[in-house]
């Protein structure tokens, strides 16, 4: 037995041996198969599908399996793109990308959300007569992608709706906490999707989200009932706006998609999304929701934008919210309507009150216990703290000792502005002032804080600075005002609005339009509190938040409007109507201002100006454009076959022959790049630079003769439009002009120059903007 052992001791310590190695290629093998694995967006050159295949998806599946035996297909697309999500290790994707067929593989992209008194300011109280609300708009159907909806909010109540149009293909998904129960004949739709974004992070923890399209978050109920949300009385958050809150189109109908979760919104649900709302039959799209930048061809928000345009869909997009920096804006496709922010007429102060007797003007959200009714002692959070941005009052900064029973100065940037007041409150502090610092200028937003606290211009940060650092004993108090009406001027461009000129089609003007985007009241998810903290137990049914994400709604809603008043009209008409009436000036003629700077916005910063719905319905002319217009507009930009094939769905080959310009895109804007003038020995010119721009105008109101009118800034560039006159016979003739551009003037790179073309029949103004940009 003794000579046995250790050979039995042998077997063991091999079996020992063999089992770990198996464990380490399972290992290895999940490693390959999970963490190394990415998800990809494959899209189809659906013409070249061999004959052996009878559907197309076959085709696809096949495809995949011939380089991987582990990929599914995570969706199939239909209207969106010719083809499907999966998830691929580099090597497969490789392989795969070689495979016939193939047009491209685009890596999954994360999408961020771009975080009532409006119907009055934009002037749509008194125009019950201009919009057909009772009929026509009933049939108009809102499709809003975010993070879903919370369906018991005043906002959906269906009462005095009609049944749901017959044109409608959706339905009303089930899942956590919600069945189709949930809808009815306002809420007409709703749909989740998670499969690309669990794909990629795993499991939804549906103890902490709802795997439906409940909102768990808010910001997608708020975005869809500024856009079509029904008449509210006596709406609220806790008394500040009180009134009647209510959205754009109060009549359409509204289907909500859900795409966006705890980690993000994915481009791969983002697709399915707009794929199946393709195929359910809304009539506007509003995304409220940004990527980076890239090609248009490689932005899924752009290609899913493209298809519902030739469906007849407008898409609205938010701009973002990385002003002022120029460049910073985002879904800049032409087939996209880019909504910028404004402010609106109304505001909530809360006063800064010192010591020395001096008062500083601030804006807050909060109703609760108020203040001791005398001064308390005043502190700067990067003297009451040892870390070096101890200012910023982040988690576990501050040092109670120093802030206990105080008012604490917070300066603005890195974390959420109410979790800044959180912290405070959590040390012992009596109140939070936030103060804006140089990113944030006199930019005022007003938040519902969880003490306390007020929000202040850097301007006044840095006067309350200086009077704790001087003042021996600093002693403060804020003065809640409640909610002011009549606010001037305004509207303003918010300086987080993300402004032009547009990094990829510098010819393309972008932002389109501004909106109302700043302290915004709309409906709210039950599940969260109005500052979103998992910390916030207050629950309500509004909240008035800021961001593009808000503005956008406004342009869904108002698009609604006009679709209802004009059904013939195509996207781009729509679009046109409301850039060509929009207003770039106050009544006593200045300029709209932007906050960032106090000084006038320009056309980068408004775009064609801030929207005006009662204009809008009848702006006389419009820009028109279609599906062949921006064929042209991407040979154009010389896009290979491939790459419009991967954005279009479509086998195109650009005619050689042919001159294509991007000057020529039927856009209702002119955004022109000059270089400066190289004078050289013969011709050109004599060192001029000469621009031509052609546009083509359509007649949507009675016959008439437009005569043409170009103010400019400055006298760098001469502008003539050719002819100067159009003469409109009947509804729908077109007129063609052309707008020529010459400068002789070197300017330095970068120098910019802004102006307008204005066409008016004595009661029309078609006005479009004019920005110049030399490089």
């Amino acid at each position: 037995m003794e000579k046995k052992m250790p050979l039995m001791k042998s077997i063991v310590l091999i079996l020992v041996v063999l089992r770990l190695l198996s464990q380490a290629s399972v290992a290895l093998t999940q490693k390959k198969n999970n963490v190394q694995k990415t998800t990809f967006i494959v899209h189809m050159a659906k013409s070249q599908m061999p004959a052996g295949f009878d559907d197309h998806t076959h085709w696809y599946d096949s495809s995949l399996k011939s380089v991987s035996d582990s990929a599914e297909m995570i969706y199939t697309y239909t209207n969106v793109v010719h083809g499907f999500s999966t998830r691929l290790t580099v090597e497969e994707a490789r392989l795969l990308e070689n495979q016939p067929g193939i047009l491209s593989l685009l890596p999954e992209a994360k999408y961020e959300l771009h975080t009532t008194r409006t119907p009055e300011f934009l002037g749509l109280d008194q125009s019950a007569d201009l919009v057909p609300e009772s009929d026509s708009v009933g049939e108009v159907i809102v499709g809003v992608l975010d993070t879903g909806v919370w369906p018991e909010s005043k906002s959906f109540d269906d009462t005095g709706l009609g049944s749901v149009p017959s044109t409608w293909k959706g339905k009303c998904e089930s899942g956590t906490n919600f069945t189709p129960a949930n809808c009815n004949r306002k809420l007409i739709g709703a749909r989740f999707f998670s499969r690309g974004y669990e794909a990629t992070m795993g499991p939804i923890d549906e103890s902490k989200e709802s795997k439906s399209p409940r909102d768990d978050d808010g910001h997608g109920t708020h975005t869809a009932s500024t856009a079509a949300g029904s008449v509210v009385t006596n709406a609220s958050l806790f008394g500040y706006a009180a009134g009647t809150a209510r959205g754009m189109a109060t009549r359409a109908r509204v289907a909500v998609y859900k795409v966006c979760w705890i980690g993000g919104c994915f481009s791969s649900d983002i697709l399915a999304a707009m794929d199946k709302a393709i195929d359910d039959n809304v009539n506007v799209l509003s995304l409220s929701l940004g990527g980076g930048m890239s090609d248009y061809y490689r932005d899924s928000v752009a290609i899913g934008a493209f298809a519902a345009m030739e469906k007849g869909i407008l898409v609205s997009c938010s701009a973002g919210n990385a002003g002022p920096s120029p460049y910073s804006i985002s879904n800049v496709a032409p087939w996209i309507t880019t909504v910028g922010a404004g402010t609106l007429d109304r505001d909530f102060p809360a006063v800064v009150s010192l010591g020395n007797g001096l008062n500083y003007s601030g804006v807050s959200l909060y109703r609760g216990e108020s203040l001791p009714n005398k001064m308390l002692p005043f502190v700067y959070a990067g003297n009451a703290s040892n870390a070096t941005s101890g200012n910023l009052c982040m988690a576990g900064m501050l040092i109670p000792e120093k802030v206990n029973g105080k008012i604490v100065l917070c300066d603005r940037g890195v974390n959420p502005r109410v979790q800044k007041g959180a912290v405070v409150k959590t040390a012992g502090g009596a109140g939070m002032v936030l103060t804006n610092t140089a990113a944030n200028g006199e930019e005022l937003v007003a938040d519902a804080h969880l003490l306390p606290a007020t929000t202040v211009g850097q301007k006044s940060g840095n006067a309350l600075k200086t009077y704790i650092s001087t003042d021996p004993n600093p002693t403060v108090t804020i003065l809640f005002q409640g909610t002011k009406l009549g606010i001037s001027p305004s509207p303003v461009v918010a300086a987080f609005s993300s402004r032009g000129p547009n990094s990829f089609t510098p010819e393309i003007l972008k932002p389109d339009v501004i909106a109302p985007g700043v302290n915004i009241i709309a409906g709210w998810s039950g599940l969260v509190g109005p500052t979103g903290l998992a910390d916030d137990n207050r629950r309500v049914g509004f909240n008035i938040i800021s961001g593009t994400s808000m503005s956008c709604p406004h342009v869904s809603g108002l698009a609604a409007l006009l679709k209802a008043a004009h059904p013939e009209w195509s996207p781009a008409a729509v679009k046109s109507a409301l850039m060509t009436t929009a207003y770039t000036a106050y009544k006593n003629g200045e300029t709209l201002q932007d906050i960032a700077t106090g000084k006038p916005s320009t056309a980068f910063d408004h775009g064609a100006g801030h929207v005006d719905p009662v204009s809008a319905l009848d702006p006389g002319l419009v820009y028109d454009l279609d599906v062949g217009d921006y064929l042209g507009f991407l040979c154009a930009l010389n896009y290979t076959e491939s790459q419009i094939n991967t954005l279009t769905r479509r086998n195109l080959t650009c005619d050689q022959t042919k001159k294509y310009s991007l000057a020529d895109l039927n856009y209702p804007s002119f955004s022109v790049t000059l270089q400066s003038p190289q004078i050289s020995g013969g011709g050109g010119g004599g060192g001029s630079t000469v621009v031509k721009y052609s546009r083509t105008l359509t007649n949507v109101g009675a016959p008439a003769t437009y005569k043409a009118s170009v103010s400019l800034q400055s006298e760098s560039v001469k502008v003539s439009v050719e002819p100067e006159s159009l003469s409109f016979a009947q509804l729908n003739d077109k007129k063609s002009y052309t707008v020529t551009f010459t400068t002789g003037r070197s300017m330095p790179s970068n120098t910019l120059d802004f102006g307008r073309i204005e066409w008016s029949d004595g009661k029309h103004v078609v006005g479009s903007p004019i920005a110049i940009s030399w490089t």
